[in-house]
């Protein structure tokens, strides 16, 4: 969990915390609000088809539905209403009955040889069982689309200042996008 994210001080009172992270090239937007909308605003069709799965499953609980959030208006990147924002670091999330969760997009500079980074964190917290019910059975799928949503963003190339979009680094194995901790 990067200790430098303005939610590093509320991780002890978290119910369940991850992190994964994304190498970014040199040519990268320093803009973090344009790097959180280019990983959260063109996600995969089969995570829309997730998202409509899952809006199905907990409509009987009264809980948000994606539609529900998009067309709440206000400061939003895609679904996720804006908490907060600075130069480096942008905060998501929602609220609801069952839960709280916040999203960190975190722009790490570069430091001892390793390029800048892009940390995105997840922080949950339960406000009743179902709460916790709900995110056992969702934590393997919100790993799984956090990781390839940073995954596309990478392979469609990140947004760069100039308005073009920078080439990921060379692929050192599978996958770039890394667990940072779970």
């Amino acid at each position: 969990m990067p200790s430098v994210s303005r939610l590093s001080s509320s991780y002890g009172r978290g119910d369940f915390a991850d992190a994964f992270s994304a190498d970014l090239p040199e040519t990268a937007s320093g803009d973090v609000e344009a790097l959180a909308r280019h990983v959260f605003e063109q996600q995969p069709e089969w995570i829309a088809m997730l998202m409509s799965i899952r809006d199905i499953l907990v409509r009987p609980f009264g809980l948000k539905r994606a539609a529900d959030l998009q067309s709440s208006g206000g400061d939003r990147i895609s679904i996720f209403r804006v908490f907060d924002r600075d130069q480096d670091e942008i905060i998501l999330g929602e609220d609801d009955w069952h839960l709280d969760f916040r999203v960190s997009v975190l722009l790490q500079p570069t430091s001892e040889g390793r390029p800048r980074r892009l940390i995105v964190t997840t922080l949950v917290f339960y406000n009743r069982l179902l709460g916790r019910a709900y995110i056992a059975l969702i934590a393997p799928f919100h790993r799984l689309v956090v990781r390839s949503s940073l995954d596309q963003a990478q392979k469609r190339g990140w947004p760069s200042d100039s308005g073009r979009a920078a080439q990921p680094p060379p692929a050192t194995g599978p996958a770039n996008a890394s667990n940072a901790s779970d």
